[in-house]
């Protein structure tokens, strides 16, 4: 089991959710080692209102944030692939059904399946534990 930590990070401004001024906020995804976690923070300047929100699943709003931020990373495996043991993981890990899997599965071996980089790097600490190699790298561009 790999223990290393992997983090993405953000800084923007909204609004309070005191009073509505201006705040600067920080929003964390990180891989740590084989748990995502999440918070987003707050210090309002004008109201004092300190925030702090995690748990669950990482906020749609802070998702899009980060691959706005940092772009897309992408899973990729390389070859010879075992595919039952591929759709094996893939199937726990997102937890979808036999229906959905083969588009998935398609996505991933041709280096198509993306999102944040520690979610795509959970992906594949899961895949080489199960003996396929695996990378998530972010692509240029991306």
């Amino acid at each position: 089991m790999e223990k290393s930590i992997l983090v993405e990070s953000i800084r923007y401004s909204a609004a309070c959710q005191g009073c509505g001024a201006e705040a600067e906020w920080c929003g964390v995804q990180a891989l740590v080692g084989e748990a995502l976690r999440w918070d987003v923070e707050s210090t309002c300047p004008a109201c004092g209102l300190d925030l702090a929100v995690c748990d669950g699943d990482l906020p749609e709003e802070l998702r899009g944030r980060l691959l706005s931020e940092y772009g897309q990373a992408r899973l990729r495996v390389a070859p010879p692939t075992r595919n039952a043991a591929v759709m094996r993981v893939l199937r726990t890990e997102l937890g979808i059904g036999l229906e959905d899997i083969r588009a998935v599965m398609e996505q991933v071996l041709a280096g198509l399946y993306s999102g944040t980089l520690p979610e795509m790097e959970l992906l594949a600490r899961k895949l080489r534990a199960s003996g396929i190699l695996a990378t998530a790298s972010r692509t240029p561009g991306s």
